[in-house]
């Protein structure tokens, strides 16, 4: 079992970062201008780097949260870009507590 410290801290920041975007701007709904066909083109070019570099054993967080950020923007349909978008928003997380581990949570 993992510590869920670095979790919770980094999901409170998350939190909180929402609370500032909605005081900020209020509640937004914009449309979601994601499956065209330059998304499905950038989506493969991302998964080429993405597959080349674990082939390799040089992958980074920026690549992986850069093919799922590419995988949202190539989905159409709602129900399946949601659920792309919360991969999305989990790698981000994945990656915040990786930092916060290496820095012992120095923010």
């Amino acid at each position: 079992m993992t510590d869920s410290a670095p979790r919770t801290a980094a999901l409170a920041d998350v939190r909180a970062e929402r609370a500032r975007q909605d005081e900020l701007w209020g509640e937004q709904n914009h449309v979601d201008g994601t499956g065209m066909k330059r998304h499905q083109e950038a989506l493969e070019a991302t998964r080429d780097i993405t597959d080349r570099s674990a082939e390799v054993g040089t992958l980074t967080w920026a690549e992986i949260l850069s093919e799922e950020v590419a995988e949202a923007l190539a989905e159409h349909d709602p129900v399946k870009l949601r659920a792309e978008l919360i991969q999305v928003a989990a790698v981000a997380v994945a990656w915040v507590e990786a930092i916060d581990r290496r820095t012992n949570g120095r923010r």
